[in-house]
């Protein structure tokens, strides 16, 4: 367990965030090698089903990753405030909150994919693999849940190494099942589902074992299975709004997919394999901050505010420092990464893949500060942000898929989110100096003895 709340606010994020940003490379590039083991070995309209799937799947994931990471806040706050007995209060009531919210989930994907496939207007050609794909996936969201309740519990206390050894052996395992179900036994995108499903079960089963038997201290004692009004409040507004940030990122995002799916199954499996770079490119950029909000989170709590303010400035220097790096390694190695993910040279399928990193990669200098000024005020507790900034996106993919998509095609997919970024930025940027921090923590301090 580390204590954010002493030595110098870049170096204690930079340590904390890097096993944090070796455990999603390693996640990204398992997504990278399943994709790669689907477009070589089996066809590139197999790799088109699984990516015309992967904003339905993404948006139950991101609801639950996100909203467990909300779930995680103030369980941050109370260790920075050194408020155990509360913290195992918040723990239990975020647990129940999570089984709650992943029976659900799970219940409304399998009753409503195949509607929800056919609305994206996705190729009749791959609809077939896409739904037994996505319903495999689906079911698999109970690991999921699992594994990043346990994760995010253990970073909010300081400890971000943990959840990485879990996650690597999930990781060498995703892949060497995905050889062995789809080049050993043939089964296609359905054996690439089964090994996600099988490595994100062994991840999640020993993260929360380790919580279990290794960390005492975290979980609940008899008649600590409640918190009072005002903390069940706190603790759902801040998953809901983490949660619902990601989904109306998603909805925002599945608007989109269903213009790409328009555009025929080459784009699609452009458009897929060119996230998939992206993806692994954004990973240290979204981890940076994340790490931001744990930070902020304890440093909160304990009343830290000249540090919070540090943390923030430090965590947006390391990730334009990050972005510099990408940008010129997007210059060298994008071109062999497509062709590599893709398994073809056909140019109708590599030239649109290349032109979305080349637009997108150096626009990092943009997001990198977004992610930083977003996760650090929802460590602040200001949970109308993430709903903001989320609906703010959605509303520029709604334009996107009405005005640009329709005269620039591709490009004007491409174009989109650069766009959102600058704007997202922009407004943060307002809002975090119209009430920097120390207003909040005024704000939940007299919000708290009242």
């Amino acid at each position: 367990m580390k204590d954010l709340t002493t030595g110098k606010p870049m170096k204690v994020i930079w340590l904390f965030a890097i096993p944090m940003i070796i455990g999603q490379l390693s996640q990204q590039l398992y997504n990278f090698a399943d994709s790669a083991i689907v477009g070589n070995y089996v066809s590139s309209d197999a790799l088109a089903a699984v990516g015309a799937t992967s904003v339905v799947s993404n948006m139950l994931m991101g609801f639950l990753i996100s909203g467990t990471l909300g779930l995680a806040i103030p369980i941050a706050r109370n260790y920075g405030a050194k408020d155990y007995e509360k913290l195992r209060r918040t723990v239990a009531v975020s647990t129940i909150l999570t089984a709650l919210a992943t029976i659900f989930l799970i219940v409304l994907g399998l009753v409503f994919i195949y509607p929800v496939l056919r609305l994206l207007g996705t190729p009749a050609e791959i609809l077939g693999m896409a739904d037994d794909y996505v319903r495999i996936i689906i079911v698999g969201l109970v690991f999921i849940a699992l594994y990043n309740l346990s994760a995010n519990i253990l970073r909010a206390v300081g400890d971000s190494k943990t959840p990485l050894y879990f996650l690597g052996v999930s990781v060498v395992l995703n892949i060497g099942l995905d050889l062995l179900f789809i080049r050993g036994f043939n089964m296609a995108v359905v054996g690439a589902a089964v090994a996600t499903v099988i490595s994100q079960a062994v991840s999640a089963i020993g993260c929360t074992a380790y919580l279990l038997f290794k960390c005492k201290w975290l979980l609940p004692k008899k008649g600590e299975y409640s918190v009072s009004h005002v903390d069940f409040t706190d603790l759902c507004m801040s998953a809901l709004s983490m949660g619902f940030m990601s989904c109306i990122v998603n909805i925002g995002t599945i608007v989109l997919q269903s213009a790409i799916n328009k555009l025929g199954t080459d784009i699609i499996t452009a458009h897929t394999a060119a996230r998939r770079v992206f993806d692994i490119l954004t990973v240290m950029l979204y981890i940076v901050g994340n790490a931001v909000t744990t930070f902020v989170s304890q440093n909160m709590g304990a009343g830290r505010i000249d540090r919070v303010k540090e943390g923030i400035k430090a965590g947006i220097m390391i990730n334009m420092i990050i972005t510099t790096v990408l940008v010129i390694l997007d210059m060298l190695l994008a071109s062999p990464l497509i062709r590599l993910v893709t398994g073809t040279t056909k140019a109708a399928i590599v030239d649109p893949a290349i032109m979305y990193l080349k637009i997108s990669v150096p626009c990092f200098y943009v997001l990198g500060p977004l992610f930083v000024l977003r996760c650090s005020m929802q460590g602040m507790g200001r949970k109308i942000v993430p709903i903001a900034s989320s609906t703010l996106e959605m509303i520029f993919k709604i334009l996107s898929v009405i005005f640009l998509a329709p005269h620039l095609g591709y490009l004007g997919i491409t174009i989109t989110e650069p766009i959102i970024w600058a704007s997202c930025t922009l407004m943060l940027s307002i809002m975090y100096f119209t009430c920097p921090p120390e207003k909040v923590f005024e704000a939940y301090k007299a919000k708290e003895t009242n």
